[in-house]
């Protein structure tokens, strides 16, 4: 009997191990997206990376008002974005800079920028923002920390801080700013809550008045829920823990395409290495929607949802150390919520850390570490696009991939004015000279037209549209008559911006007409904006002390 060769064992051992390996293999879903690494080691790189790039605060005197020409504004390099002033942090408390915010009061409409830093909170009046006036400081509940988050719900602002003991969460009424006599203050904290002891960033959604507070000690480091609907005695209200660690989210109601989560309330949460989508309508059961990982990832953490809801931008801290490619925002579809799609990448022209962002209607607010505020166009994004269209670099050294520089960007004050904190720098009241968003508006001087022909002849009427917007063209149509008529002012009409525009429409009475008189209506729709449509009507009658001639044989 033959033996078998020592090659053809080798080979089916080799093809037994490949079965067996394979059998094992299955296809992972977007629910069973695994940790790439452990959510400790994640954040102990965050800190490392922090540490090791720490440097002094740059101190210095408040910067006056200083236009971006030539690509710098004084120090820094810029495009489309004005200095409007710069307060160093030797101005507003000392300390390191981290998150910022902002509060409008309703009533007065004076404006005013809330600056987290590691020694306490700095609150600033920039109604006159290149004259912004240091009101004074709210000190931290504990000690000194490199983190210290912050938003507002109402008149009040809700400060966390983390790797600083049972500092929990601050309560600052806002309405004090308003009656500061002689600035700056030491100011007390209205409230305190101390279901937690440390929060590494909170959100609030205002419609509903509940905070979110992420990456405590509580909830598995996941989202802890306050109800805020008194906010001088918040409430602990429970927790959504399932996936562990939240470093931060967009919590709202949910308007979005996705029909069977209309009116919802959803957030949208970064959790080291997913995008994950939370209800948390009933706060007694929360419900995880979808949990999604992508490839390429490193830290996963922060992200904000365009206006109607539909598209979604995120930013990953450590992709760039990583794996060495250049600042990357990635972009999801999340029409569907059940299944998000990464549809790509915006890859910058530069290397540093994307690390907090914002959409103002089409305009994506970045702050990015060493390369400072960046501004985007977004307004492709359904195509997987966007345009970077100004910013201003308060770090002009370089734009490495370190972390130093812009932590955070608010661009939500009625003005225009865009604040950023920086870790080093401090505050930063900005003005970007942006594209203004289409303005389509328009109005009929008279919206009525009546007029008297001959039998046989014909009557013209005239209509004006006085353009209120931007330059624009409109299409003309004529529906309802029964006698021949036609719009005479060829159809579309470009009307420019301010001017007026005059639109014939001509009418033919006929000779025997079964009625003394004829009504049409005339359309005139916007071709930018279909939703601008302006109406008329005219009314033609023919002259009856003419018809007995017309008609004699």
């Amino acid at each position: 009997m033959r033996s078998i060769p020592r090659s053809v064992w080798f080979l089916c051992v080799m093809l037994f191990l490949m079965v067996l390996t394979i059998s094992s293999i299955r296809v992972m879903t977007a629910q069973e997206w695994p940790d790439s690494l452990p959510e400790s080691e994640l954040v102990r790189q965050i800190n490392l990376g922090l540490e090791r790039d720490r440097e002094a605060p740059v101190d210095g005197v408040i910067t006056g008002a200083t236009p971006c020409v030539g690509g710098m504004a004084g120090i820094y390099p810029c495009q489309n974005v004005d200095l409007l002033a710069h307060m160093p942090l030797n101005t507003i408390g000392n300390g390191n800079g981290s998150a910022n915010w902002g509060w409008t009061d309703t009533v007065s409409g004076r404006e005013f920028a809330i600056m987290g830093r590691s020694n306490g909170t700095a609150f600033v009046e920039i109604t006159d923002p290149v004259n912004p006036i240091y009101l004074g400081n709210l000190p931290s509940h504990t000690g000194n920390s490199s983190w210290r988050e912050l938003k507002t719900y109402s008149h009040y602002v809700f400060i966390v801080s983390d790797s600083n003991g049972a500092h929990g969460m601050q309560v600052f009424d806002l309405n004090q700013l308003l009656t500061v006599a002689s600035p700056p203050v030491t100011f007390a904290e209205s409230a305190h809550y101390p279901g937690v002891n440390n929060g590494h960033t909170i959100t609030t959604n205002e419609a509903t008045g509940y905070a979110y507070i992420f990456g405590s000690n509580t909830c598995s480091g996941g989202l802890h829920f306050v109800n805020l609907q008194n906010p001088l005695s918040p409430v602990g209200a429970g927790c959504f823990s399932s996936d562990g660690y939240t470093h931060d989210a967009q919590c709202l109601n949910y308007t979005g395409p996705d029909v069977a989560h209309q009116g919802k309330e959803l957030c949208f949460a970064y959790n080291t290495d997913t995008l994950t989508i939370v209800d948390v309508t009933n706060k007694a059961a929360p419900v995880q929607i979808s949990r999604t990982g992508y490839a390429g990832r490193g830290y996963t953490h922060q992200g904000w949802l365009t206006d109607d809801q539909q598209y979604l931008v995120m930013d990953d801290e450590l992709d760039e150390q990583n794996f060495g490619h250049n600042t990357r925002t990635y972009l999801w579809d999340v029409r569907d919520l059940d299944v998000p799609v990464l549809m790509g990448y915006h890859q910058a022209a530069v290397a540093a850390i994307d690390h907090n962002q914002f959409f103002l209607g089409d305009y994506l607010f970045q702050a990015n570490y060493r390369a400072g505020l960046r501004i985007m166009d977004g307004s492709n994004i359904a195509s997987g696009q966007l345009s970077e269209i100004a910013y201003f670099d308060i770090y002009p050294a370089n734009n490495n991939a370190s972390f130093n520089g812009a932590w955070h960007v608010y661009p939500y004050f009625p003005s225009g004015v865009v604040i950023v904190s920086g870790i080093e720098q401090g505050l930063f009241i900005l003005d970007p000279q942006l594209p203004d968003e289409a303005n389509y508006e328009a109005q009929l001087v008279e919206t009525t037209s009546s007029a008297v022909a001959m039998p046989g002849n014909h009557a013209t009427h005239s209509f004006v549209v006085e353009n209120l917007g931007d330059d624009d063209s409109y299409t003309l149509a004529v529906n309802g008559n029964s006698w021949p008529t036609t719009v005479m002012t060829s159809s579309p009409i470009t009307i420019t911006g301010g001017m007026t525009g005059t639109i014939e429409v001509e009418v033919h009475v006929p000779v025997n007409a079964a009625a003394s008189q004829d009504t049409f209506t005339l359309t005139i729709t916007s071709t930018n904006d279909p939703n601008l449509i302006l109406t008329a009507t005219g009314t033609t009658a023919f002259n009856q002390m003419f018809l007995p001639a017309l008609l004699k044989p």
